[in-house]
């Protein structure tokens, strides 16, 4: 309602205005001008938000000030930087939740493992390697079927299933890096086109006006800053998710060294 009102106010103003010139240029017996100053009047102007707001203390929503720069950055540029962010972030998310169902609680499931060999053997401890999910899980499992080529294998086993397992965590990080990358130099592209053609404009005027110089500067820079944001997004991801393999590849390592002693030990007991 109050923008309604706002709206109705300029209206009222420009109405008054119309009829002040009106009348004046009545006064003047110019019989033709007036008729051009009706015509103006009656004519519907458009206006945006941001005329509405103008002199008005209230500031622009947010949204509106987003929208209107993405639409002064080039729809093509700043579109493509867009879907860097949302693929990045869809990579993101991916990762983190894969990463997330992937953490186990390694003593808990060591535990369990050295429980079963007492009880019933390799073969039970087989059986609770594969109820667990996880990549230290998988390791385990992979140790304990050439457990009788000796622990010399099994650890040549650990060592290549924990670099397998390594390799699934790191799965599209490559394509987080690449949109972080490119982002930014979209970015870049668009802003040394959005120049060249700032200073099409000031060959084409033929002066350099310092208005048609800032406000080809202003749109051409825009789209540095929206590559440049959404680099500084995807690489706070990027790392979130670097910390959380490397937390991983931590108790995957130190697991697979105790799963090895355990193993040592049953072996002695037999």
């Amino acid at each position: 309602m109050k923008k309604f009102f706002m709206f109705l106010a300029v209206a009222g103003v420009l109405a008054i205005t119309a009829n002040i010139a009106s009348a004046q240029d009545q006064a003047q017996g110019s019989e033709a001008a007036a008729t051009e100053q009706v015509q103006a009047a009656d004519e519907p102007q458009e206006m945006t938000a941001e005329d509405l707001l103008k002199g008005t203390g209230e500031e622009v929503p947010f949204h509106q000030q987003v929208k209107s720069y993405f639409i002064q950055g080039g729809a093509g540029f700043m579109s493509a930087i867009l879907l860097c962010l949302i693929l990045g972030l869809a990579l993101s998310i991916e990762r983190i939740l894969y990463l997330s169902f992937a953490k186990t609680n390694t003593k808990k499931l060591l535990k369990n493992v050295e429980d079963a060999l007492a009880q019933g053997g390799i073969e039970k401890a087989k059986d609770v390697c594969r109820d667990t999910k996880g990549p230290v899980a998988s390791i385990f499992y992979d140790g304990l079927l050439h457990y009788d080529e000796g622990l010399d294998v099994v650890e040549k086993r650990i060592t290549s299933s924990g670099g397998v397992q390594m390799s699934l965590m790191e799965n599209n990080l490559s394509w987080i890096a690449l949109f972080i990358a490119l982002a930014p130099s979209l970015g870049f592209l668009g802003t040394v086109i959005g120049m060249v053609q700032a200073f099409d404009a000031i060959e084409a005027a033929g002066d350099i006006s310092p208005t048609i110089v800032a406000g080809g500067m202003k749109v051409a820079l825009i789209t540095t800053v929206g590559g440049l944001i959404v680099a500084m997004i995807l690489q706070v991801f990027y790392n979130y998710i670097l910390s959380r393999i490397d937390a991983l590849s931590i108790d995957m390592e130190e697991a697979s060294i105790g799963l090895v002693d355990v193993l040592a030990k049953y072996q002695d007991k037999k």
